[in-house]
Parts: structure tokens; C-alpha cells; sequence
């Protein structure tokens, strides 16, 4: 079968490049990956949505800590 091309909004593009595992990986890739992931057929919540959306506007803005920031604070070892 052919490749298909389509149209991709530019924040779309931009997603796609930051779950990339390495620069060289292509779309094509990781979207089977993503498609591949599903756990189940069922669509995610409006409310699931968001909070996707809004854990990667903070992985964007730097908004994260390490797992070892987050033990020191913590006291766990």
C-alpha cells in the first residue's frame, strides 16, 4: 500500500516531535506507537483530556521535578 499524506495543525506537528525517542525517528512511527499503546477501545474523558493536556503545557514550561527532588522533599528513601 502506498503512504497516505495528511495535514497535521502545526501544535499537532509539534507534539508528535516531543514524543519522538530519538530525531530520526518518523511520524509514521510514532503514531503506530501511540495507536499500538491503546489500553483499551474506549475514548478518553473530556476531563482525561485536559489533564493530558495540562501535564504536557507543564513538561513544556519546565514545570517538573526529579524523582529525586521529589524524595528529598518527601523524606523518602
Amino acid at each position: 500500500m502506498p503512504p497516505t499524506t495528511i495535514q497535521l495543525q502545526p501544535e499537532v506537528k509539534e507534539s508528535l516531535d516531543q514524543l519522538k525517542r530519538h530525531p530520526r525517528e518518523s511520524y509514521n512511527d510514532v503514531i503506530r506507537r501511540l495507536v499500538g499503546g491503546r489500553i483499551d477501545e474506549e475514548a478518553l474523558s473530556e476531563e482525561a483530556l485536559e489533564g493530558i493536556e495540562e501535564a504536557l503545557s507543564d513538561i513544556r514550561k519546565g514545570r517538573v521535578h526529579s524523582e529525586e527532588e521529589i524524595r528529598k522533599e518527601f523524606g523518602v528513601e
